[in-house]
């Protein structure tokens, strides 16, 4: 069994601030070490379930947190970003039987984390198809156009429920709660040995029932904080802007939507 994992860093357990999250704060020792450990948990609960090779991607800010000596030896690990509008699921492909995330967060607008956002802390809001849209979301579907189902999911209350309601048969641990500027955690030792079950179990189920069936089309609307990022998006070809902060993008190809945000965002 060949398992892809991305792992993400703000819906980590414990991580309550931006300073947590970057590499040149005091306070980030401690949290790439959680995110590690959540992360090792997953691969051992994907090994567990009779996964030979588990492809990790580093997808948080630098792309460089992970502490691939503590990872399991089944696992390989992409380190930095390379440029594929892929981004958070580079390599993913058709040769993987499911995928994890693992860390990932409450999309922008949303109000169930302090550190919500959707790719870039510009955007208020990202929607496909009037929906909001997550890190999750973006990159479930990017999985579902090579074949392969996500089946477990761990981060915060929020980015958990948007999986439920993608497909009430993924997986999902919520290792915390988003409360204003403030988050109610489970104890890091509890979130690790629940990624570990969790993640076994997902994989021991049938993976045709985690199936994601993506629109036909996909209507992209962004606002932007900003409306001079808004001009600039709008000369990506096809985007448009129709009113300040708002650039708008159409698509029946989902590959042409990730190559957009990519250069927009």
């Amino acid at each position: 069994m060949k398992i892809y994992l991305s792992a993400d860093m703000e819906g980590i357990t414990g991580v309550a601030h931006w300073d947590e999250t970057f590499k040149d704060k005091s306070d980030y020792q401690e949290f790439r070490e959680q995110m590690t450990l959540e992360v090792a948990a997953a691969c051992e609960g994907a090994i567990r379930a009779g996964a030979s090779e588990i492809l990790v991607k580093d997808a948080h800010d630098s792309g460089r947190n992970l502490i691939a000596a503590k990872l399991p030896e089944q696992t390989k690990l992409i380190r930095e970003w390379s440029g594929h509008p892929l981004e958070m699921v580079q390599e993913i492909d058709d040769s993987f039987d499911s995928a994890i995330f693992i860390g990932y967060h409450s999309a922008a607008g949303q109000d169930t984390s302090p550190l919500a956002h959707t790719m870039s802390g510009d955007v208020d809001y990202l929607k496909i198809n009037g929906t909001l849209v997550s890190e999750f979301l973006l990159n479930a579907y990017a999985a579902a156009v090579r074949g392969v189902p996500v089946v477990f999911v761990s981060g915060d209350e929020g980015v958990c429920r948007l999986a439920a309601s993608l497909n009430d048969e993924i997986h999902t641990v919520a290792v915390k709660q988003g409360i204003g500027r403030s988050v109610v955690s489970i104890h890091p030792q509890l979130a690790i040995r629940k990624i570990k079950e969790g993640v076994e179990s997902a994989l021991k189920t049938d993976r045709a029932r985690f199936k994601i069936t993506l629109p036909d089309r996909f209507d992209v609307e962004i606002r932007f904080k900003k409306p001079a990022k808004a001009y600039k998006g709008s000369f990506y070809p096809g985007a448009r802007c129709p009113v300040p902060q708002v650039v708008t993008f159409e698509s029946n190809d989902y590959f042409d939507v990730l190559r957009m945000l990519m250069f927009v965002l």
